[in-house]
């Protein structure tokens, strides 16, 4: 299947949703980095930290419509964001994948 990156990531956001309470992990670092958000966005599962799912995707993301309709995928914590998300690059193959995994599904 052949997917369609998108021009900017604001024109997507599928690598913020999911349905796992476990999907984006973060370490000791990332958690610092939250600074006073960390225990609104951030919770433990066991002895491991994740980011927040509300309504099917991270916490922190901000779905916002602009005036032609179209809707931008704005994350608010973007300078103080999870390695994870840090890592993942527009156009990589994980991001590839996120697009094949999760077509149609979100947003």
């Amino acid at each position: 299947m052949s997917v369609t990156i998108p021009t900017h990531c604001l024109r997507c956001g599928v690598c913020c949703y999911s349905e796992s309470a476990e999907y984006v992990w973060i370490r000791g670092d990332d958690w610092s980095r939250l600074g006073d958000d960390a225990d609104r966005l951030a919770h433990f599962i066991g002895h491991r930290a994740f980011m927040r799912m509300e309504n099917g995707h991270c916490a922190a993301l901000d779905v916002r419509t602009t005036t032609d309709g179209a809707k931008e995928f704005f994350c608010t914590i973007y300078e103080r964001r999870p390695e994870i998300c840090r890592d993942l690059g527009r156009g990589s193959p994980e991001c590839e994948a996120e697009l094949e995994t999760k077509a149609g599904k979100v947003g």
